[in-house]
């Protein structure tokens, strides 16, 4: 990792809960609010610019996304911002929705959401 990719990795490092159970990457900084369809999303500033930082970190670490690619959180945590497979995916807009209406259908994970891949496979 070049010396550019190092230092965003430690900023957003140093506002990151490592969530034993899970493996989750917790953001503990900024989101985007608490309304509307993109609530609850990790942010940061980078570079003057506000920034998603589930995608800041991925493209950090795998490099870009694609136009007809979309980020999907598998362990279906909005603030995880692991970079690890288990955790995020790049998929089409159509199988993040329908990932999306599955995890709403089967709602039976931690705090009345769904329960996550990375937790069925601690069990």
């Amino acid at each position: 990792m070049n010396g550019r990719r190092l230092e965003i990795h430690d900023r957003i490092m140093e506002r990151v809960f490592i969530d034993p159970m899970t493996g989750c990457w917790i953001w503990q900084g900024p989101t985007s609010g608490t309304k509307g369809r993109g609530k609850n999303y990790p942010r940061m500033s980078l570079g003057g610019q506000t920034v998603a930082v589930h995608l800041v970190m991925w493209t950090n670490e795998h490099g870009y996304i694609p136009g007809k690619k979309q980020l999907d959180h598998k362990c279906r945590n909005r603030l995880c911002v692991n970079p690890d497979p288990m955790h995020t995916e790049l998929v089409t807009h159509k199988e993040r929705q329908k990932r999306r209406d599955r995890a709403r259908a089967g709602m039976i994970g931690q705090n009345g959401g769904p329960l996550l891949e990375c937790e069925e496979m601690s069990r």
